[in-house]
This record gives C-alpha cells, structure tokens and sequence, in this order.
C-alpha cells in the first residue's frame, strides 16, 4: 500500500523578506497548511487522487491570497480570463479549458470537460456553455475581482504600459523606496499559478492546476497552466506534475511532460528528472518558476529557479509541511 500523498503550490517569483511582514506570512502559510489538509483528509477518508487534487485547487482558487478563480488578475482590458487543467495519471484521461470570465470554480469545468466530454479542451464562450450545460455555478465577472487586483493593473499599466509582466523583484521595488508590496511574492509581477498533485492508497496519480494568466497580458493569450504536457501532466507509470512560471517557457520546453519522460526513457528519478527541468533546462531560455510533483511511490519534489515558491505538501497520517522562500 502507498502512503498517499498531496503537494501544492500558490505561485513563483523573486521573494523579499522585506515585503513580508510577520501577519502577511503567516496568513500565506495559514492558508497553505489548510489546503494541505484537506486534500489530506480526502486522500484519508479513501478518496481518489482526483478527487483530492480537485479539492485543493477549489481552495485554492477560493482564496483571493492566490491568482486563480477570486483574486484573479486583470488583463490589459481589466477584464478576468481564467485557465484550468486535470489530469488523471491511471487512465491519462484530461480535461481543460481556458478564457473562461463566468465560471466560478474552472478546476470544476476541467474535470466536467474530462470526464463528460469526449473532447480534452474547450475556451472562451464554447467553455463557458459546456460549463453551463453541466450545471456549473456562473458568477458575474465582478465576483474575480479584489480591489488590489484593480490596484496592481492600474499600477503596472502607469509603470509598463506595453509589457504583461512576468518578472518581478521585490527587492528592487524596496531598494527603488517604492511601498513594500502587500504580497511577498510582489503581485504585480509574479508567477501567479495553483495547483495540485496527488497518489492515493491504490497507487493513482494525478495532477490539477489552474491560473487567472498574468498581470496586464493582452486579450487570448494562455500560458502552460491549461496546456496537458506542459503546465499539467499526470501518468501512473511515471509522475504528476503542475507547474508555474513564466508560461510561455513551460510550453516551448513541454515542462511538465519532460519530467515523466526523463523518468520512463532514462531511468531518472523523481528528484533528478525535476531538478533538470527547473535547474537546467528551463534556465537555458530564461525560464523562471517551479513545479510540485509526486511519483507512483510517494515521493515529493517541489524545485524552483527563483528566490522562492508558495508550496506545501502533507503525507496522511503526518503533519504538513508548508514554505515560502528557499
């Protein structure tokens, strides 16, 4: 019997102890633990990996710490397009959709897309009526918003008019004597993925992720979160990985998938095939943030190439370990 296990991640980016007051880190890390938990307690109470990674990114995407679902962030038109994709590593089964502004909860809409569809992939208005069809909850639009959503689109088009910011350093930021931002992980600019990983007690991977895109981007643009091999991937045979980054170098680098190939063609493990994505290969095209993964055997590896990522993983039976910076 596997010991089963859950890894999330919240986001990637160059971190600032300076950005961090003691209250805003123990919020972040508060909330990790209690994502952890309750995938843990599904992955207890005998429940799938699909089932367990599901729950966690609803929670994730929930809470407006995160950029997914509320507290998205805005595009360039100061509108929400949000991005979702599973993966079930027994039966290599998926389901994503992407560009979606109504859908509540769009890991709910991947799933429903996975397993009541015999398509992998929906987006925009095509997405928003299957989620429909299928019962989702729609919300208005407004629903993603926070004001310091509002707050970040406003400040990066005033500071970068032209740009989607991927990169970011909150240490330039307090050594310009700019306001420490409130998130440590510099909001406007960081890698703002979620997602999940899991093996359950019958040795089932699987793999969940899902994002409101990046600050200021232009109108269509998807990045890896969506994207089956590249943000989100999940075979038994091998591993589960979700990512975050900066996505266009995930998908060039077909990131996640790289990491099972590793372990099925060269006989890697775990560590060293998710360590050569992240340390060496994505690096060589400037490719910033990290992954969470699980093998078919219980283990974990959360590397990243920057200065830290929000992240936590919870074996059942043990208590859950959840970090910020390095």
């Amino acid at each position: 019997m596997i010991q089963p296990v859950i890894a999330i991640h919240g986001g990637a980016g160059a971190m600032s102890r300076a950005a961090m007051s003691p209250e805003k880190e123990q919020e972040y890390l508060g909330a990790l633990k209690s994502i952890v938990q309750a995938g843990q307690a599904v992955l207890a109470a005998g429940g799938s990996a699909l089932d367990a990674v599901t729950e966690a990114v609803r929670l994730l995407e929930d809470c407006p710490l995160f950029n997914a679902g509320h507290g998205s962030v805005f595009t360039s038109a100061a509108t929400h397009e949000l991005d979702a994709a599973i993966m079930d590593g027994a039966t290599l089964r998926s389901g994503a959709i992407a560009n979606v502004h109504r859908v509540r909860n769009p890991i709910f809409a991947a799933r429903k897309v996975m397993e009541n569809s015999k398509h992998v992939f929906f987006v925009g208005e095509g997405a928003e009526d299957f989620a429909r069809q299928e019962g989702l909850e729609l919300v208005d639009p407004s629903y993603f918003s926070t004001e310091a959503r509002r707050e970040q689109l406003l400040r990066v088009q005033r500071e970068t008019p032209e740009a989607a910011v991927l990169d970011h350093d909150g240490q330039a930021m307090v050594a310009r004597g700019q306001p420490a931002p409130a998130d440590p992980l510099d909001a406007d600019k960081k890698f703002g993925t979620v997602g999940a990983v899991a093996v359950d007690a019958q040795g089932n991977l699987a793999a969940a992720t899902s994002t409101g895109g990046i600050t200021n981007k232009q109108i269509g643009r998807v990045g890896d979160a969506p994207l089956i091999g590249a943000g989100t991937y999940a075979s038994n045979k091998t591993c589960a990985v979700s990512a975050t980054g900066t996505g266009e170098m995930f998908i060039r680098m077909v990131a996640a998938y790289d990491v099972a190939a590793q372990m099925e063609y060269a006989g890697a493990s775990l560590a060293q095939a998710a360590d050569s994505v992240v340390m060496d290969k994505l690096p060589t095209i400037e490719g910033k943030g990290g992954l969470v993964a699980v093998d078919a055997q219980g283990n974990v590896a959360l590397p990243f190439n920057t200065e830290g990522m929000y992240r936590g993983y919870g074996r059942v039976g043990e208590a859950p370990v959840v970090a910020i910076y390095r």
